[in-house]
């Protein structure tokens, strides 16, 4: 089967005649307008050899005269690539020879250099991709373009954008000519350029047909021939965009903001980690006084804000929440959007505080005061409630229905939570306190400097530990050195490794991992390949002035001379304040630093909980009713109590699960806040001015550096040289062990008291965080300046990348 009609063709072979075809197939069934044409499918690719007699006879069919010659590869116009550009095409191609010979230069375009990167960088196998190539009757287009059914640049569904030119397409699809934009809002179009308002009604109607009928917002050519008739030439999925939320049923937009940037988690959540971390995150913004829907959009968890936004008593409440707990970017968000009318005060009657929020605050209290009276006392009750936790012994019921049971009961952490809670709250408090309290005495840099080099950071202890296992690994320094991480970590759980302390370490540290919040995440104690990697990164380290502890030390020696200073220079310059001030710093430095130990502790439940969920999913795999034990973590709590109790197989849901958090891993960029149509809220906030050469984002950790940037976007089997400066999309705990070779951090996201941040300004490294696009801007090798008093990041000028 090597010459198919258009419309013969089956939508469902794209494997026979590739992306391009399968699409204008659809377009065909669906009615629409589409020139006439034929495909010459991968068979005849996987051939070899042009089939002659079949191209020549449908060419006769179609008249001969003029035809577009399009490639259509396997790998086209997929869901998450569109291939656009990467392979050729051939317009008005005239005659047999040239035909033949345009056939020809399509199958040898997908093997050009760009379509080669084009591929690797998507993470598809060259030997799995086949080419077909679509002929089609060429329009003789008086005005042609490009249609999107959603705005590309916001991300808004409301929003249809157009580009259009006069002539064929081919120069808005190149961008060789200056195309008419027009943005569609669903008001009356203005006339204006190459296109009427009678066109853009018509194009938009189009638009909306397609999306609806296709399931998806579209990338649409189209040109108008002489006659005035619309024909469409392409539709695909437009593939950058972000997934809109859910439909919430309310009326008015509604107002979603992201929570895994402030946990340094970017890439999705298992469906079963969306779950544990929506109860989780439920309990934690009830404590505030907030009631919030949690909404799984793309993998990430989002809140929607928009009853607190339009409250009269949260509104307000809403914008201090956002700088301390998430961030700058959101901060912008929200306080751009209160001046929003569409979320103005609602009016009605006050909102009552809940029973549970009026009994906490005596219980807060109390806990706090303790705390702040005897801190040594506070940290013995949290570490020592830690060690309780990771030796309790942990027993499972035997049969399969009672385990799903203790899985589902969130209640049973197995902690003393007053135990860690009210002590890490006051860390907290002290450490807030601090900036309004030497308003005018200290600057922001002096006060993040007091809170550098902090003790009792389990986070930091645990890198500490790292080091010090790297320090007794020297012996082995070649193979680990020279060893793929990967390869180690096998040898390691095999038990073929020598001793030098890294069985210790993992019998501590092993329930962590990057992205450890999601329960369907391995922990370093099933995989250590992350851990080789960062012991690999310390034996780099052969400068003893930058061995990490010496680092830390140094750090924590600048942090207490700077809390001497201040707190003499607060009682000359206001003696009552000063005392004030004096005790808040002594007791940030004593309690600051048990910020990391409440989520550390809940990372024990949380290894128990995955445990469990394993056992249950290898007794299903046993069953055959999965395939792998960990297809548990692609299944919801209650779709799992199906499968358990009534014998449901799941395995085509896992399968479009993996798929679709397969899809999702790579994505780079993750909406910080969205609206209910899709738009990314911060794409709606004005530019900052730029230079070309500095970026601008938030100082977290004080102090400047420059030294050549290293840009990770996954620490596992992250590779860097002492002194480079880490540039990352994000960073959690897992993250952290490679500050302790870093000169220098710059991330996207963040907040300053997020654990990233946090651990930074414990070392003593600059640090400067919610640098939009830093991981593309910034390239691997190039000399960069931080500094993170003053929020920039200045790149050398020879390779600076021009502003977006």
């Amino acid at each position: 089967m090597h010459v198919l009609d258009l419309a013969a063709i089956d939508p469902e072979r794209r494997d026979l005649v590739g992306g391009k075809a399968a699409g204008l197939a659809a377009l065909i069934r669906l009615g629409e307008r589409v020139p006439d044409g034929f495909c010459v499918t991968t068979e005849a690719h996987h051939g070899g050899s042009v089939p002659r007699a079949e191209v020549l006879a449908a060419y006769d069919r179609l008249g001969g005269g003029p035809v577009a010659v399009r490639s259509s590869a396997t790998a086209e116009d997929l869901p998450d690539a569109s291939f656009a550009g990467q392979q050729d095409t051939y317009l008005a191609v005239t005659g047999a020879e040239n035909l033949i010979k345009a056939i020809r230069a399509c199958w040898d375009s997908l093997h050009t250099d760009r379509a080669i990167a084009y591929r690797e960088a998507a993470g598809i196998a060259h030997d799995t991709v086949r080419m077909a190539v679509v002929v089609q009757r060429m329009v003789d287009a008086e005005v042609a373009g490009v249609l999107f059914t959603a705005n590309p640049l916001t991300g808004s569904r409301a929003e249809f954008v157009i580009d259009a030119a006069p002539g064929p397409g081919t120069a808005v699809v190149d961008g060789t000519k200056a195309a008419d934009h027009y943005v569609l809002d669903g008001t009356e179009p203005e006339r204006h350029g190459c296109l009427t308002p009678a066109r853009l009604t018509e194009l938009r109607e189009v638009g909306e047909r397609l999306g609806h009928r296709l399931g998806a917002p579209q990338d649409v050519e189209w040109a108008y021939d002489r006659d005035g008739t619309l024909w469409l030439l392409q539709s695909r999925p437009i593939t950058t965009l972000f997934p809109a939320p859910p439909e919430s049923g309310k009326p008015g937009p509604r107002l979603y903001v992201e929570f895994g940037h402030v946990q340094g988690m970017l890439q999705p959540a298992t469906p079963m980690g969306v779950w544990a971390l929506t109860s989780m995150l439920a309990g934690m913004l009830a404590s505030f006084g907030l009631t919030v829907e949690i909404v799984d959009i793309g993998g990430r968890l989002y809140g929607d804000l928009t009853d607190a936004m339009r409250d009269p008593s949260t509104r307000r409440r809403l914008v201090k929440l956002m700088a301390v707990d998430f961030g700058p970017r959101a901060q912008a968000v929200v306080e751009h959007l209160l001046d929003d009318p569409r979320f103005a005060p609602a009016r009605g009657p006050r909102r009552r505080r809940g029973s549970a929020a009026l009994t906490m605050g005596p219980k807060a209290a109390a806990g706090i005061l303790r705390a702040l009276a005897r801190p040594a006392a506070a940290r013995e009750r949290v570490f020592g409630e830690i060690e309780r936790l990771r030796r309790r012994p942990v027993g499972d019921p035997s049969t399969t229905a009672e385990l799903l049971d203790l899985v589902e009961d969130t209640t049973r952490s197995g902690a003393d939570l007053d135990a860690i809670v009210w002590p890490v709250v006051s860390g907290l408090l002290v450490s807030a306190a601090l900036p309004p309290l030497l308003k005018g005495i200290a600057s922001e840099d002096e006060v993040r400097t007091v809170l550098g080099g902090m003790p009792y950071n389990v986070t930091i202890e645990m890198d500490l530990a790292l080091w010090r296992v790297a320090v007794r690994a020297a012996p082995h320094r070649e193979i680990l050195l020279h060893t793929p991480p990967a390869e180690l970590a096998k040898a390691q759980l095999a038990g073929e490794l020598p001793d030098f302390g890294l069985t210790e370490f993992l019998d501590t540290y092993g329930i962590r991992a990057a992205a450890e919040v999601d329960v369907g995440v391995p922990r370093w104690s099933e995989d250590p390949t992350p851990v080789f990697a960062m012991l690999a990164n310390y034996l780099r380290v052969t400068d003893p002035e930058q061995a990490p502890d010496r680092r830390f030390e140094r750090a924590a020696a600048r942090a207490e001379t700077m809390s001497a200073e201040l707190a003499r220079r607060a009682r000359r310059e206001r003696p009552l304040r000063g005392r004030l001030a004096g005790f808040f710093l002594r007791r940030a430095r004593e309690l600051s630093g048990l910020r990391e130990a409440g989520k550390f502790a809940g990372l024990y439940s949380l290894r128990d909980r995955r445990r469990r969920l394993l056992t249950i999913g290898a007794r299903l795999q046993a069953d055959g009713l999965l395939d792998r034990a960990d297809d548990v973590m692609f299944l919801t709590m209650p779709e799992l109590r199906m499968v358990v109790e009534r014998g449901d197989d799941p395995r085509e849901t896992v399968a479009e699960r993996r798929s679709e958090y397969a899809r999702e891993l790579p994505r780079r960029t993750v909406p910080v806040a969205l609206l209910s149509d899709g738009t990314d809220v911060e794409t709606l906030l004005p530019a900052p001015p730029s230079d070309g050469r500095t970026l601008t984002g938030m100082g977290a950790a004080s102090g400047r550096v420059s030294g050549r940037a290293r840009v990770v976007r996954d620490p596992a089997g992250a590779s860097i040289e002492p002194g480079e400066i880490l540039v990352a999309p994000t960073t959690d705990p897992g993250w952290t062990p490679l500050f302790l070779t870093a000169g220098g951090l710059v991330s996207e996201t963040g907040a300053v008291m997020a654990h990233g941040p946090t651990v930074a300004r414990e070392y003593g490294i600059p640090a400067v965080i919610c640098v939009p696009g830093a991981t593309e801007r910034i390239r691997t090798g190039q000399m960069i300046s931080v500094d993170g008093a003053a929020g920039t990041v200045t790149l050398t000028p020879e390779v600076a990348r021009p502003s977006s």
